[in-house]
Parts: C-alpha cells; structure tokens; sequence
C-alpha cells in the first residue's frame, strides 16, 4: 500500500509553502528543491530559479505581494553608499543577505526570501539591531552580496600585498615596533591600510578624515566640498592599532587616552610634493576619536583668480593689501576658506624686499620667505606677545592667524596704524558686523575708522558638476531669494545638481568663495566715529554698491556656478 504523504509534516515552510497553496508549484516539485537547496547550502529561491521555471523578478513581486513587504530594484544602489560593517560579509554571503540602510536602530536588509526566519534572527543577533526585509530579485542580489564581500576581502587583504612606498618626515619611531597594551604599532596591514586611507583622501581632493568608534562599528568618513561623506568600515578590532599608529607619526603620546591631543605629520608624496596633516585626537565613549586635516601648500598657490571673486571685488582687494599701511580684515565661520584668502593676499606680497611675519595657531600651510609663528598659550607665546615681537622685528606685513582678545586687536590697530599692512580674521557673519565686533570688544571708534581699510565676508560653495541640468524654478521662488523683477528677462538659465561618476553622484565637483568685499569710505568712517550700528554701516554700504553675501551669490547661480538650493544653504538674507 503507498505511503500517504501527511501534508503537516512537510517540510516546506514560509514562500515554499506559498507557492504550492497558489498552485504555482506541485508539493513534490517543492520538496525537491527544498531538499536539494538544504544539501547545497543554496537558498531556496536560488535553487528554484535554477530550473528556469521562474524569472527572479516574478519570485520577487510574488514574494513582495503575498507576504506585504516592500520591493526594491537593486540596479539603483550603489554599493559604496550602502552601510559597511554592519553585517559580517561571511554572514551576509552565507544567508544571501544585503544590509541597505541603517535608520536609528533599524536594518533594512534585501533579501529574496523574506520568510526566511532563520536567517533574520542571525542577522539580528550579530547586529543587535531591528531587522526589516525588503524584498529584492535573487540574480541581482548574489552580485551585490559577492561584490561587498570581495570589498571586505580586499579591505585588509590587498594592503598585505602592495607597498605604497610613502615616508613621513621626521617620524623617528614610526617604523619601530613599538608596543603599548600588547598593541604592535608595525602591524604592516594597519600601516599600509592607514596610508591608503591618507592617499585616497588626497587624490578625492577632501579636506579632513575622520576616524571614529562606535560600540558596534568604526567608520571612516571623507570631508569634501564640505560634506561628510563614509567611505570605509574597517574591523572594529582595529581601531586602537590604527590610533596608535596615526600618534606614532604625529609625535603624540601613545600611552595617554584620557585627554585630547593635537599634533601634525608630514607625508612625502614625492622629492617635490609633500602634504601636512594636522592632527586632533578626542577621548570618546567607546575609543578615540581622530581627525586629520589635510593642509596642501599648492591650496595657497592657486592665485586670487581661482578664488572666485568677482572682478570688481579683486580689485577692491588688491587696492587694499598693496597699500603700504592699515588693517584687511577676512571674516566667516570655521571652515569657509579664510586661511586659503589669507594665504593667497600673502603669496602676491611675498616679494624678496618685503619682510612678511605671521603668528597662528598653527602654521596651516608653510610659504617659503616668510617668517611664521605657531602661537603658544601654555608657554606663554601669545598671539599678543607676537605681535609685540614682530614690532621689533622691522616687519612690513604682519599676519594675526585670528583677533580674539582687547589686547591682540589693539595691538593690531597700533601697527596698521604706524606704517604696517596688518591682515586678520574675525569670526562675524558679515562685513558690516565686523567693525560692531571690534567696538564691543572695547576698541576705541576712533581707531577702528583709521586703522581698517577693507573687510572681506565669504562663504564656501559647492561648484556644480559638469553633469548639471537646466531647471525651471518659479518666478515666485526666484524672488524672494532676492532676485530683482528686472534681472528675470530670461538671460540666464539656472541649473540643479545631477549626479555622475565624476563627482560621485552628490552632482557637486569643487567649491568656489562667495564674497562680500567692502572698503572702508569716508562716510562709514564718519558712521564709526559717531558710534553707528552694523545696520547704519550695512545701508551705507547697500547705498554705495556693496554687495552682501546673498547677492554675490545670486551672481554665481546668474553664471550656472552653482545652484541656487546651494546658496540658499550658506547664506543668509
């Protein structure tokens, strides 16, 4: 008598299951490729597609329909956007399982089985996360998960292989094997790993690299065109060896975790090309955090033309440092690209009859001719102190990195004041704000007026890629971002940011300075010295054709620059 199959103790849970009670599938069809899927270590639905009788993409929309979750086309993900070390590659591989994205404390996986428990709790217990299934079609989802776990592979692996060959200056014990809390700081990969991380950063064009620990997870983030951007999740068993090997060429104290460092290092490219690093380290709750600022001399180098000013603004500059007395002032929050303007106004007067003295903290990019200071508070080397030294140093141009105090600003004003070109910074929002700044710090009216010739605001932007797009945006929107009725007759075009290869889809490549240029005329001179408000010299300004920031903006949008979303972001009305 033939055996009766007893359909509750199949085998077949979950899509299986499904597919027979749909009648898309016969139980002993099922039960087939169950069995050989368990033998061969494939996933069901791999082993079902195998027979041709299903395409990837109906699986999928069956899946997606019958069990209620998302579907999701993984031909629009990009891998390296997707979250790095969150799931172990051998796991994601061996469960046919790719984490998509990370929100708070839930994970999205694709997956083309989304009944497939077993494999959800795995992941669920590696991460300790919530985990979320997005249904996605099988084909493409064996190549996404071979091309992350080929990534990890290589993470470490290729870098055993391949010496970089870089030096860095002065670093007498980086090559030894030094230890410290059984770390060995010449662990050849970590070494090799940590250049290749320092290399790509310089050929991305980014400004800073951020290494930072989490409990779970380490990350390695990129700052470019002023946007953090990660880059690599590199085995969290690793971030102490590569702390301590960043302190080895920084000079910093390997030993002391409690309390934050700074440093810098020097990487020789080659006999003719060497970058400085500036190094921060920062005790956090799980490790030290590290970041590197990448200081390129060639930055300083570009000339005032590649800055973006526009033509009239250059001159108003250049009138103003060539003058053989007075105050420049260059204001803005960190990171909007004072150090680079500065720099730049420097390079044009470092002339071989010209004795140039700076005083910062610290020296962010070195120019041959012309005598810098790192100031020192601890021992007592003050900007202040500084300048009182350069007074005695017969200088022509004096460079304060920033004015912070009465005593500084007033022995700036002294200088520009007695036959010396004094350039400064100032962290204010714009260039009227600027001079209100210096009386509020108790400078006297009538030394502001004689003493400061020229202040320059400015903002960062980003450039807009080549694979930007026209767009249409509405008169409406158009004026109140400060467009004038008459400058919309159709001239010009705007564009939007797009995404490519070339700029690695964010569809920006480059920044570009956003300036408000403002002599100091006669008439705002009179306004200082009668004790006028920021908005007193900000309309006489307007009155005599200065430009604020938000319009010299709008000019660069008129010019197809940049997008108007961009200006709107760092400036303000």
């Amino acid at each position: 008598m033939a055996a009766v199959t007893n359909p509750t103790h199949s085998p077949l849970t979950g899509l299986a299951r499904t597919l027979v009670a749909q009648g898309l599938l016969s139980e002993p069809d099922a039960e087939s490729i169950w069995s050989k899927a368990s033998s061969s270590g494939e996933s069901f639905v791999t082993e079902l597609l195998k027979g041709r009788r299903f395409r990837a993409i109906q699986i999928a929309e069956f899946a997606a329909s019958a069990f209620g979750y998302p579907l999701f086309d993984l031909n629009a993900v990009d891998p390296e956007s997707l979250p790095q070390g969150v799931v172990d590659a051998k796991l994601a591989q061996k469960r046919r399982m790719v984490a998509l994205y990370k929100r708070g404390n839930k994970l999205f996986v694709g997956t083309s089985d989304p009944t497939n428990l077993q494999a959800l709790d795995e992941i669920k217990f590696q991460t300790g996360l919530t985990v979320e299934p997005v249904v996605v079609e099988d084909d493409k989802l064996g190549r996404l998960v071979d091309k992350v776990a080929d990534a990890a592979d290589n993470t470490m692996a290729v870098l055993q292989a391949e010496d970089l060959n870089l030096e860095f200056a002065d670093e007498e014990a980086a090559d030894s094997t030094e230890t410290t809390g059984g770390i060995e700081i010449d662990d050849a990969p970590v070494v090799r790993y940590l250049q290749k991380i320092m290399l790509d950063a310089i050929n991305t064009g980014a400004s800073d690299i951020h290494f930072e620990p989490y409990e779970k997870f380490y990350r390695i983030r990129y700052r470019r065109d002023g946007v953090l951007y990660e880059v690599a999740q590199p085995p969290l068993a690793i971030k102490e060896k590569i702390a301590s090997r960043i302190k080895v060429i920084s000079r910093l104290d390997i030993s002391e975790k409690r309390i934050p460092q700074d440093g810098r290092l020097k990487m020789v490219l080659t006999k003719n090309r060497a970058i400085d690093f500036r190094v921060s380290t920062l005790p956090t709750l799980y490790g030290e955090k590290i970041v590197m600022r990448i200081l390129d001399p060639t930055s300083a180098q570009l000339g005032i033309e590649a800055l973006g000013y526009e033509t009239w603004q250059k001159e108003i500059l250049l009138n103003a440092v060539q003058r053989p007395y007075g105050m420049v002032l260059v204001t803005g929050p960190t990171g909007s690209g004072k150090t680079v303007s500065l720099y730049t106004c420097l390079n044009i007067l470092n002339q071989p009859g010209v004795n140039i003295s700076t005083a910062e903290d610290p020296a962010e990019i070195q120019l041959p001719g012309v005598n810098q200071v790192n100031v020192n508070d601890k021992a007592g080397l003050t900007f202040a102190a500084a300048l009182k030294s350069f007074l005695r140093q017969d200088p022509d141009v004096i460079m304060v990195g920033e004015i912070r105090d009465l005593e500084t600003a007033d022995i700036a004003i002294k200088a520009a004041q007695t036959g010396h070109m004094v350039l400064s910074t100032l962290h204010t929002n714009d260039a009227p704000g600027t001079l209100t700044r210096l009386l509020n710090m108790g400078v006297a009216p009538f030394n502001v007026a004689s003493s400061v010739i020229c202040i320059t605001a400015q903002r960062l932007a980003r450039k807009l890629c080549a694979c930007k797009k026209p767009i249409d945006i509405p008169r409406e929107a158009l004026l109140r971002a400060g467009f004038k009725e008459q400058e919309l007759d159709g001239s010009w075009q705007p564009y939007h940011a797009v995404g490519c290869e070339i700029c690695q889809g964010s569809g920006y490549k480059g920044r570009t300075g956003i300036y408000q240029v403002m002599a100091i005329t006669e008439e705002m001179q009179r306004i200082i010295l009668k004790n006028g408000t920021s908005m007193d010299i900000a309309e006489q300004a307007r009155r005599e054709g200065v430009l604020d920031l938000r319009q010299a903006g709008l000019l660069k949008v008129k010019a197809g620059i940049t997008s108007l979303e961009e200006v709107e972001a760092v400036t303000n009305m």
